[in-house]
């Protein structure tokens, strides 16, 4: 743990650099709050214009302090704010927190004032600038003059905060303790020209307050630290939920114009959060209610979930979304209905189905109890969803005493959707160990975190490749023609289809005779990269019919692409299998290894998964064989492999091997590699292997 990040969080004595007398001002809130809030230590308001601010002395520079402060608020413009930096360094400051925008997200001029600060701050560490602060709630101190703060009082709880925008993270304290949902530390990283996501991330993996990190994400600027930061959360047992802007190209130009940061393709960081176990929030939302649901430290096993309502629409409405998000919702087995029925008598109780419907639950606690006990004792399901109906309103604290008798007896989740608009009741059963929504989704998408925190098995074994190993490589460099493309992959283990390079009519022909059976005839073309588009493919040929169709091929591309080919490619003609598209994406992210349907629909369908290769800042590793095969199940075309409607069951061990391979050939070549794709890769009948029959590769 960071010794400066801990002062940050949980200093003893707090210099505020610019403070204002008028506690009502921005600049006079963060002496308010912390007085406010009951913070413990000493408060040094700086300000050369005033003696006192309130009860407290007030210093009219850095230099007449009469103690090193652990951590100082500097609220000065970003004109004068590297100043105070300097000069608080010099002292042997641990931190300093830096509010002022007017940085990197303003341009050039801007640019050059952060480096100012970056250079003033020295070995000092600093948050911000452009930030809203920080708020610790676990030890009650406020390092902010966020307007969020006016609130009187804030449950504490065991969810971290990280967040790139200042104003998201008010947002989140205020709808957090309008919810009775206990936060434990907020921080506002915002342009990070020190600590950033991935130092906060680390150090809440140690801090014993925090249950759960949320993550509200607009650009990661270091990947391979972000990457073993949230590695080390995982493997502590503290789940990741991270809201990540910038799904849209108009979302992803506002990230970057707010931070001043490139921002990597949204696809990108799909990959790099299921790699690492990071639950991806696809609402903001569920920002709130996922982290809220993991906090509670309770498991889900399995799909299957009880639905116990008073309402049939309610029930059906959250029936409907858990279907939708692929929960199950099956009717009690004999038994359950059996204890169900001895609850309660009448027409009115339908117990042979799921939503289980007792009507008068929400008015006869005893009734709710005993249906809530016996379906939590239920082998039949995995987690309860209570419907909280209009019926309850006048009683919210019977039903909300009912449930929480309950909770001791069973580990798994409880939830509860409240039908009716009725916060304070929303509220009530959070604050009494019952996570309470106001939306069907809501409920849908708490359990499905819960489940991919069940399902995430850690990093896996990694074989890294040095970049010494580049030396050994005597590769051309540009764009490679196909036949050069595929000596480099089969170098690397990647099998290729035969072929032959020829130039004339004969020796096609002759290339045709040796390879047997029927040919492709190809363009041979580093300036063309889709051939078929301009006439330079052509398939099932035979030595008969080879030279007549090179002399129209040559005519063809010369009218379309205006480019006269004099070297051309003959290659065996692979058939029987399964198309396939095997690529590399690089982008500020890093590079990952591409799968996908293949052949020339590939782009019309998209449909491809990505994995990025493992990456310590230094060196690039291999993707494992077990991501490969878990790429190749994750594609909707994957039944076409597994034997769909009877047909052979590819070669996906093949497949893998290839995956593998493509991504050694990645990790060695390194930055060399600027594109590289092989589309389409047959994966042919189990037994049979792979077969590359097509290639780019473009080196630096």
């Amino acid at each position: 743990m960071s010794q400066a990040i801990a002062k940050l969080l949980s200093p003893r004595s707090v210099a505020v650099i610019g403070a204002s007398a008028d506690l009502k001002k921005t600049t006079g809130r963060p002496v308010a709050y912390l007085q406010k809030h009951g913070f413990a230590g000493r408060i040094l308001p700086v300000n050369p214009r005033v003696e006192r601010i309130g009860d407290l002395p007030c210093y009219p520079d850095v230099a007449s302090l009469p103690e090193v402060p652990d951590v100082a608020v500097v609220l000065l413009g970003a004109e004068r704010a590297h100043q105070a930096v300097r000069e608080l360094s010099a002292l042997g400051c641990a931190a300093a927190i830096v509010l002022a925008s007017g940085y990197t997200e303003t341009g050039e001029d801007g640019a050059h004032r952060q480096r100012q600060l970056i250079e003033a701050a020295g070995s000092m560490r600093l948050l911000g600038p452009n930030t809203i602060g920080l708020v610790n709630l676990t030890d009650r101190i406020v390092l902010s003059p966020s307007g969020a703060l006016e609130m009187d009082e804030f449950p504490a709880g065991g969810i971290g905060v990280v967040s790139q925008s200042g104003g998201i993270l008010g947002s989140l304290l205020s709808r957090a303790a309008a919810r009775g949902i206990g936060l434990s530390k907020l921080i506002s990283t915002s342009n990070e020209v020190d600590l950033e996501l991935a130092d906060f991330i680390d150090h809440l993996a140690d801090d014993p307050a925090t249950k759960v990190i949320a993550l509200y994400v607009e650009t990661v600027r270091h990947p391979a630290r972000f990457r073993a930061a949230c590695l080390k959360a995982a493997r502590a047992g503290k789940p990741v939920v991270a809201f990540k802007i910038g799904r849209s190209e108009a979302g992803a130009k506002a990230a970057v114009s707010h931070t001043g940061a490139m921002a990597g393709a949204d696809r990108m960081y799909d990959a790099l959060f299921r790699q690492v176990g990071v639950i991806r929030a696809h609402s903001f939302a569920d920002l709130l209610d996922v982290p809220a649901a993991l906090a509670t430290g309770r498991r889900l096993r399995g799909r299957r979930i009880a639905i116990l309502t008073s309402t049939g629409g309610a029930g059906t409405l959250v029936s409907d979304d858990l279907g939708v998000a692929g929960f199950d919702t099956p009717a009690p087995d004999e038994a359950t209905a059996d204890a169900l029925r001895a609850l309660q008598t009448g027409s009115e109780a339908v117990l042979d189905r799921n939503p289980i419907d007792v009507t008068l639950a929400g008015l006869r606690p005893d009734l709710l109890r005993g249906a809530i006990n016996a379906l939590l004792a239920s082998p039949s399901y995995d987690a309860l969803v209570i419907i909280v109906g209009s019926s309850s309103l006048a009683m919210p604290e019977l039903l909300a005493g009912a449930i929480q008798d309950c909770l001791p007896h069973s580990d798994k989740p409880v939830l509860a959707y409240v039908s009716p608009h009725a916060p304070e009741i929303g509220a009530l059963l959070t604050q009494r160990g019952v996570l309470a929504f106001a939306a069907a989704e809501s409920c849908t998408a708490a359990l499905a975190g819960m489940l991919r925190v069940n399902g995430f098995q850690g990093a896996p074994s990694e074989l890294v490749v040095g970049k010494h190993t580049l030396q050994e490589l005597d590769l051309p460099v540009g764009c490679l023609d196909e036949a050069q493309a595929k000596a480099v992959f089969r170098r690397f283990g990647v099998p290729c289809a035969a072929e032959r390079v020829v130039h004339t009519a004969e020796e096609a022909e002759a290339a045709a005779r040796e390879l047997g059976g029927r040919v492709v005839l190809k363009i041979l073309s580093s300036r063309i990269t889709h051939k078929s588009d301009v006439g330079g493919v052509a398939v099932g040929l035979t030595t008969q019919t080879i030279g007549a169709r090179l002399g129209a091929m040559v005519a063809d591309v010369q009218a379309r692409a205006g480019v006269r080919p004099d070297r051309f490619l003959v290659q065996q003609m692979v058939a029987g299998g399964t198309e396939l598209i095997l690529g590399l994406h690089k982008d500020a992210l890093g590079t990952a290894v591409m799968l996908g349907m293949g052949g020339v629909a590939a782009e019309l369908f998209q449909d491809t998964t990505l994995r990025l290769l493992p990456d310590d800042g230094t060196q690039l590793g291999v993707l494992s064989r077990s991501e490969a095969l878990d790429m190749a199940r994750e594609l909707k075309t994957w039944p076409l492999l597994d034997g769909f409607r009877g047909r052979p069951k590819a070669d996906v061990d093949a497949l893998a091997d290839a995956i593998v391979a493509f991504s050694a050939m990645a990790a060695q070549l390194g930055d060399r590699v600027i594109e590289a794709e092989i589309n389409p890769v047959f994966v042919l009948p189990q037994g049979q292997g792979v077969c590359a029959a097509d290639g780019v590769l473009v080196l630096a």
